[in-house]
């Protein structure tokens, strides 16, 4: 069996060594050009002119291109409506306005200080708040609800009402926005994108650019880093570099500096949430309304989408009887807010834990206790949208996390620990996941694969999945090898190309191994069959040279098996090695190569209604911080932090740790030093490594657990596995309302006041009020 176990990476050696080769690495071809991008100058306004004559004059620029070389302007993943370059309203600060080719990076710097644009300034909305009050908004309001929240209200015990804050968070991938495009004969192009989404880059180039899908190839051999920000964003890079292509004749590259990718490209969506809650003296909740507001930005990307995630996670692990989900996006002259590793379920999922540790203080209570009355069990297990969660692991993981993480002496030792402390007080809390699985649009729930078998035994697959780091290919690798019962470095998954793998979905939503790995297994099942057909006919004597093996696609043949290189009948034990059983299908003109499609089933979610099967199944969770602040510096040391996760029967149990422990941190990091700042003009100022503070190696947990229960249920899903990607990061939300328990202890009116991300200024500043 290869499923199961811990093989390595695949790119695991040639990281280490230098030899990935990512979109820069690519060695100049010849007549190569460079790109690069001129933006705007304002947040708002209307474009009036470029002048680019002076800087056409540059030695070495070969051209400038703006909005008028493009056959098409428009693009946009959910809604067709930014512009790949500014002809008219200006919406951000930094939007490309051109793009510049020439022979080397110097003359590209020469040309952009050179370039007249003229503007007319219009007032900008740079606050999500101006944006609510003056109800400028990219979507119309969406809305779930269940029983009757005004009833709730009107008969429990106790209400509260506030509103969660929260700030976006830049994706900082190590590769920053790259492509090449190659003209080719007969008006074709072909495209090196670093993109999750190939077949949306292939589509927008060809848009752009006047052509038909069949003439532009997208291909990715890898990513640098993605988290959602090389979804749809990469689509438009590739157009200009694809435009410089097709316009000088002459290959080109467009690879994006990390201070202009921070600057052009979106982030996670800030929100702003209010909320009322109803409970009882125990802390049951009997009723709960929330309005969430999400900062879109200047276009609308893919933020609908992202909004009704957020929506569809606002219960978290949380059964409550009566609820309100309302929700909309906003519009402000910010750069166009994207898809980011959780995909809103983060944002939906921190305001239900505030609350309840809101709740927890309000009742002088654990908040521990008010999570245990709260969570998903028994029969309580429809969720607002009406949704059942199947094969509930929270109860149990519940109570396993809340004896390995000794919480209750822990709780004890902190409250002793703060009224003997005068410098320092610490906090803890525990917060779940319960993550739905499966894009929300249903039509994204699709994936192909094409599996070719050599005759030396070795397998090449083709999916639509992208490795941006994550360990999809090597998943499929081993689902491949596992299937033909051979040594996994036999298998090798090729790079993705829009002409091996057609109308793909993006690689996102946790559900590259899901969708792309089952297309994967029935491909590889396909041929197995053909195999094991072409053995059972060799078992019944020598076959004729002038016959013709008979293939029956629907004979049983479980009894044949494929394990250690070899083929075995299980009722005669008569067994062949691999390798010669492909010769003699070869031979007797069997193919050995299967294309498959997969598209997962039982999904029906109904957006007008709010209502359906939203979800595949659910990857749950839970951890446990402990945070020490210095109360005079606000500074936040995560002194513990464990995590117990049902990642169901894991594929590649070290990648999947991998997983959980790169999202725990990445999620530690949007909750506490992650900060996005902006000026009064609505520009960017923590657009570069020395003004943005993403966790290092000195923030991690000083004692970090991270451990995975056994669990056979998930019968949905490729070999029972469960999708890692994004469901630990909304885990890293236990270190913000770990912060929140120890502002209680210092400063109880004003905990209740802190935002996110829970910097040393926001911490510092109410511990002095």
């Amino acid at each position: 069996m290869t499923v199961g176990k811990n093989i390595p990476h695949d790119s695991a050696v040639t990281h280490v060594s230098g030899e990935s080769i990512f979109i820069d690495d690519r060695a100049f071809l010849k007549n190569e050009v460079v790109c690069g991008l001129m933006g705007a100058p304002i947040a708002h306004g209307r474009l009036k002119n470029i002048d680019i004559s002076k800087a056409l004059e540059v030695p070495g620029v070969l051209g400038i291109y703006t909005h008028k070389d493009l056959a098409s302007n428009r693009w946009g993943a959910i809604v067709k409506e930014q512009p790949i370059l500014v002809d008219d309203i200006i919406s951000y600060e930094s939007e490309p306005v051109c793009v510049i080719a020439a022979e080397s990076y110097k003359a590209i710097e020469k040309a952009k200080q050179l370039i007249q644009i003229e503007v007319e300034e219009i007032e900008p909305i740079l606050s999500l708040q101006e944006a609510i009050d003056r109800e400028d908004f990219l979507s119309d309001e969406k809305k779930i609800a269940r029983g009757n929240v005004e009833e709730s209200f009107s008969n429990a015990e106790h209400t509260l009402e506030g509103f969660f804050e929260n700030g976006g968070q830049e994706h900082f991938y190590l590769e920053s926005h790259a492509c090449a495009a190659i003209p080719l004969e007969n008006n074709q192009i072909e495209v090196h994108s670093s993109s999750q989404h190939p077949s949306e880059t292939q589509h927008v180039v060809a848009q752009s650019l006047g052509l038909s899908y069949h003439q532009v190839v997208c291909v990715v051999k890898r990513m640098g880093g993605g988290f959602g920000g090389k979804e749809s964003q990469a689509a438009p890079f590739a157009s200009l570099v694809g435009l410089c292509a097709k316009k000088l004749k002459r290959p080109a590259r467009l690879i994006i500096s990390k201070d202009d990718d921070m600057k052009i490209t979106g982030k996670r969506h800030p929100f702003k949430n209010f909320w009322k809650v109803a409970f009882d003296k125990e802390g049951k909740i009997l009723g709960y309304r929330i309005r969430l507001f999400s900062n879109g930005g200047a276009y609308t990307d893919l933020s609908e989408s992202i909004l009704e995630r957020a929506m569809l996670h606002s219960d978290g692990c949380y059964y409550i009887p009566n609820v309100e989900i309302l929700g909309r996006v906003c519009k402000t002259n910010i750069h166009s807010n994207t898809a980011f590793r959780g995909f809103g379920g983060p944002q939906g999922n921190a305001t239900i834990e505030s609350v309840i540790e809101e709740i927890a203080h309000f009742l002088k209570k654990d908040s521990l206790e008010i999570r245990e009355k709260n969570i998903y069990q028994g029969d309580k297990l429809t969720t607002p949208y009406g949704q059942i969660v199947d094969n509930n692991t929270l109860p149990e993981l519940m109570e396993k996390i809340k004896e390995s993480s000794n919480y209750l002496k822990r709780r004890e030792e902190i409250e002793e620990f703060n009224k003997n402390s005068a410098t320092h007080v610490k906090g803890l809390a525990l917060t779940g996941t319960k993550f739905g699985i499966a894009f929300t649009a249903r039509f994204l729930n699709q994936a192909n694969a094409l599996v070719n078998l050599h005759l030396d035994g070795t397998v090449q697959v083709s999916t639509g999945a992208t490795e941006m780091g994550q360990g999809v290919n090597t998943k499929i690798q081993q689902i491949a090898a596992n299937a033909f019962g051979i040594d996994a470095s036999l298998v090798q998954v090729m790079p993705t190309s829009t002409e091996k793998n057609h109308n793909t979905s993006p690689t996102a939503a946790s559900s590259g191994s899901d969708l792309n790995g089952m297309a994967t297994l029935i491909a590889c099942n396909k041929i197995k069959q053909r195999l094991a057909s072409v053995f059972n006919t060799l078992q019944k004597g020598e076959i004729s040279p002038a016959d013709e093996i008979e293939i029956n696609s629907v004979e049983e043949l479980d009894h044949i098996v494929f394990e250690n290189s070899k083929v075995r009948d299980t009722k005669t034990s008569k067994e062949i090695d691999f390798k010669e059983l492909i010769s003699t299908a070869y031979f007797n003109r069997v193919s050995m190569g299967d294309y498959a499609f997969y598209k997962t089933p039982g999904l029906g979610f109904d957006k007008a209604k709010g209502k359906g099967q939203a979800f595949n199944y659910y990857t749950n969770g839970l951890a446990v911080s402990e945070v020490l602040i210095d109360r005079f510096t606000g500074e936040t040391k995560v002194l513990r932090a464990d995590v117990l996760m049902d990642l169901g029967r894991s594929i590649n149990p070290g990648i999947d740790m991998g997983q959980v422990s790169g999202a725990f941190i990445q999620g530690m990091g949007w909750v506490t030093s992650e900060n996005l700042t902006y000026s009064d003009k609505g520009v960017l100022l923590s657009h570069s490594p020395t003004t943005y503070k993403i966790p290092s190696i000195q923030d991690t947990p000083r004692e970090f657990n991270i451990d995975l229960i056994e669990n056979n249920t998930n019968d949905v899903c490729v070999h029972r596995s469960k999708a890692v990607g994004e469901p630990p990061f909304l885990l890293g939300n236990s270190v913000w309302n770990a912060v929140k328990d120890a502002l209680y202890f210092v400063n109880p009116s004003n905990a209740s006041k802190l935002k996110l991300p829970a910097t040393c200024e926001e911490i510092v500043t109410l511990l002095d009020e």
